[in-house]
C-alpha cells in the first residue's frame, strides 16, 4: 500500500505565484507518474482481486439458495440482501474499527468482495432460472450425481448468459474504490486529495484521477459489450 510520507518526497511544494493558474501542464506531467502507482497498486487491485472473491462467492451463494432446505435457504438470502441493502462505506468502517489486528488492504478485499458477491449472486441466480426445465429433467433420468450436474450442465450454460453482467458489476465496483477513503487505503483519488492538499493544486490532481477512471471503465464497458454480442451470436 502506498504510503504518504513516501509519496509527498516526491511532488514538490509549488511557489506561491504557481497557485494563481488554473492548470499548469508541467505540475500535472510530475503527478501522474505517481496517479498511475496509486491506480495499479491500489485501486486496480482492489478491483481484479475483489471481484475474483465476488465471482466466486456469489456463484456458491446462488447454488445454496437453491439447494438448501428452505429454512436455510431464506437465512442465506436474508444474510445477502442485509449485506446488499447496507451502504459499502459503513461496512468498511465496521470491519475497519472492529477487527483492528486486520490490515487496512486485507479490509478492503474483504469487504468489497463480500458486499458484490451478493448482487452477483443475484445475477448468477436469474442465469441458474434460465436454465431450461428440459435439461433438469434430463440430468434426472440420466441419474447424474448431483456435482456432476451443476459442474457440467447448469453452470456452462448459467454462465453464458451472466457473465456481461457480472462485468458490469466489476465496473461499478471499480467506481466504489474511492471510498476506501474512509479506512485511509490511499487509492487513486486518496492520492489525489493528498497531493492537492500538499501542494494547494487540486484541479491538476482530480482531473487525472477522473480521466483515467473515464478510460479505465470505458475501455471495460467495451470489452463487456463486444463480449455479451459474442455470446449471443453463439447462443
Amino acid at each position: 500500500m502506498i504510503r504518504l510520507d513516501k509519496l509527498l518526497t516526491t511532488v514538490e511544494a509549488p511557489d506561491i505565484d504557481d497557485t494563481t493558474s488554473f492548470w499548469r501542464w508541467d505540475f500535472a506531467w510530475e503527478v501522474l507518474p505517481e496517479m498511475l502507482r496509486s491506480f495499479f497498486q491500489v485501486t486496480l487491485l482492489v478491483t481484479v482481486v475483489a471481484t475474483l472473491i465476488a465471482a466466486a462467492l456469489g456463484l456458491v451463494i446462488a447454488i445454496l439458495i437453491r439447494v438448501l432446505p428452505k429454512p436455510l435457504s431464506w437465512l442465506v438470502t436474508w444474510i445477502a440482501n442485509f449485506i446488499r441493502m447496507t451502504p459499502i462505506v459503513v461496512q468498511l468502517l465496521v470491519v475497519f474499527y472492529g477487527f483492528v489486528w486486520m490490515e487496512p488492504m486485507t479490509i478492503a478485499l474483504l469487504v468489497y468482495g463480500v458486499h458484490y458477491s451478493t448482487y452477483m449472486s443475484e445475477v448468477y441466480r436469474a442465469g441458474i432460472d434460465s436454465v431450461p426445465t428440459g435439461q433438469w429433467e434430463a440430468t434426472t433420468a440420466l441419474s447424474l450425481p448431483v456435482g456432476r450436474t451443476w459442474r457440467r450442465i447448469i453452470i456452462p450454460q448459467a454462465l453464458r448468459s451472466t457473465i456481461p453482467s457480472l462485468g458490469n458489476y466489476a465496473i461499478s465496483m471499480f467506481k466504489d474504490t474511492p471510498f476506501l477513503i474512509a479506512i485511509s487505503v490511499m487509492e487513486m483519488v486518496t492520492t489525489a486529495l493528498e497531493i492537492g492538499g500538499f501542494t494547494y493544486r487540486y484541479i491538476e490532481t482530480i482531473t487525472i484521477a477522473g480521466v483515467i477512471f473515464l478510460v479505465a471503465s470505458y475501455g471495460t464497458a467495451v470489452l463487456v459489450n463486444r463480449l455479451e454480442k459474442r455470446l449471443a451470436y453463439a447462443h
